[in-house]
């Protein structure tokens, strides 16, 4: 059986460290691991919607974004790895207002097995999201980055509720990525 393990966090908390760790050491362990980063593969099917980048994604219409997140859902719930770490977030600031990331119909659709929230200090994030000039990011003050995490912490048991799969909430400060990865992996290999 596949495990589906839903890894989500802010921008700025590491996750994209994280995760690539955590693949790292799950295929040096011999375990079939594959990523699913849901915002690359929702970008590509935004693409015949002539979407230039992915930071374009949160401008589309609701309408447009869900139904670009079910595509994308049933094609990783069709990967049929030991381990699909899916790689999203909780939600998207757009202009209507926050929009969950994973509302049930996708939890319904993917059916995880494990929920991680990565959270970080908030002061941490906003100078993560400073220095960070990979992506278009929003700059907001550390005072809305507190308010997003404790949204998220919200959310995420929100969604073990609906889906009925745990939830781990694991921090991420600066100097504790090793110790993030190897909780996240004795979460998903136990």
């Amino acid at each position: 059986m596949t495990k589906r393990v839903i890894i989500v966090g802010i921008p700025g908390v590491g996750k994209s460290t994280v995760i690539t760790n955590i693949l790292n050491t799950l295929s040096k362990q011999g375990v079939d691991v594959k990523v699913a980063e849901f915002g690359t593969l929702m970008f590509e099917q935004a693409k015949l919607l002539s979407i230039a980048n992915r930071d374009e994604l949160r401008k589309l219409t609701l309408e447009q974004q869900r139904s670009l997140q079910e595509i994308t859902a049933n094609f990783i719930y069709s990967l049929k790895n030991e381990v699909v770490i899916i790689d999203t977030h909780l939600f998207i600031n757009t202009v209507e207002g926050y929009y969950p990331g994973i509302p049930y119909k996708l939890l319904d659709i993917l059916k995880p097995t494990h929920l991680v929230l990565l959270t970080a200090n908030s002061e941490e994030v906003y100078e993560r999201r400073k220095t960070d000039v990979a992506r278009q990011r929003d700059l907001i003050t550390a005072d809305e980055i507190s308010n997003e995490l404790d949204i998220s912490k919200t959310m995420i048991a929100s969604s073990s509720i609906f889906s009925g799969c745990p939830f781990s909430i694991v921090q991420n400060n600066n100097g504790q990525l090793e110790e993030a990865t190897m909780r996240i992996c004795k979460t998903i290999i136990h």
